[in-house]
């Protein structure tokens, strides 16, 4: 079969391009290799998770956090609201989470991702437990759904966090 050269060469002209948009629209960090420990494609979260333990001895009253955060290019955000319920253990109303006990707003200023963890570090304002301005955080997660952990350091206190429903993802 014999193909006109001004058919072919139009198809491999079409091919080239569709080749040379490919690679363009290819990020660059995607193609560098290796693992330098160094965030290269972003970390991403958000859901709702349990601390393990609650509030801790002697009451361990239970608390539930709604969290999201995503660092890409360099720069990201992390929102965490602690709820927890303003009823007493066994009486109504104690599996509501109605009672904002801690609330952390901030700028993620670094994210590194070692093996199946990402550690972000940033500066946050803290109000309820812990409040304050300017307060140094590190959130280190693991990937997934239900099940995924989270871990955040802030105002001197750790709080180690099972997802129940949401996503991580890096």
């Amino acid at each position: 079969m014999k193909v006109p050269r001004r058919r072919l060469l139009l198809v491999t002209l079409a091919l080239a391009t569709l080749a040379l948009a490919t690679l363009a629209a290819t990020p660059l960090t995607a193609v560098g290799g290796g693992d330098d420990g160094q965030d290269r494609h972003g970390v991403r979260g958000g859901g709702t998770s349990l601390v393990a333990g609650g509030t801790g001895a002697p009451s361990y009253v239970p608390v539930m956090t709604k969290f999201a955060f995503n660092w890409a290019g360099g720069t990201g955000r992390f929102e965490c609201l602690a709820l927890a319920p303003s009823a007493a253990a066994g009486t109504a109303g104690s599996g509501n989470f109605d009672t904002n006990a801690m609330y952390v707003t901030g700028t993620i200023t670094s994210a590194e991702i070692k093996g199946n963890t990402a550690i972000l570090k940033g500066t946050s304002v803290v109000t309820g437990i812990g409040a304050g301005a300017n307060r140094a955080f590190t959130l280190t997660v693991t990937p997934g759904g239900p099940g995924a952990t989270l871990v955040l350091v802030v105002s001197g206190m750790t709080f180690n966090e099972i997802v129940i429903d949401g996503e991580i993802a890096f």
